[in-house]
């Protein structure tokens, strides 16, 4: 069963999951018409093949170590970590520790 999307103006914790990030499968928290926000847990050695969004994207490391790789080549993100990403950036992820993950993706590419 699905989880309800957040609606608008209601509160919803990204706090660390601490010793729950096993047990917690990755969720989208909010798709709007041009928004979408996930936690994404990654358990060690688990990792997000190469994939891209049509629009802008930004990951945060909530907690855990995650390793991060684009066309800049691969660095580590960590808790409190942020990166932006420009539309149809190619990008993976893999956790070098148990991770979770706030990210934000436009899902349409900006006109103009």
């Amino acid at each position: 069963m699905a989880l309800p999307h957040a609606q608008s103006g209601q509160i919803v914790s990204v706090r660390p999951l601490g010793e729950r990030l096993p047990d917690t499968p990755t969720a989208a928290i909010l798709k709007a018409g041009q928004l979408e926000v996930m936690r994404v847990v990654l358990p060690v050695g688990k990792s997000m093949k190469e994939h891209q969004a049509p629009g802008e994207a930004t990951v945060l490391c909530i907690e855990g170590v995650v390793e991060f790789a684009s066309e800049d080549g691969t660095q580590r993100l960590h808790a409190g970590d942020f990166v932006h990403l420009a539309p149809r950036a190619l990008h993976s992820l893999k956790a070098i520790e148990p991770a979770s993950l706030l990210v934000t993706m436009c899902l349409k590419a900006a006109v103009g």
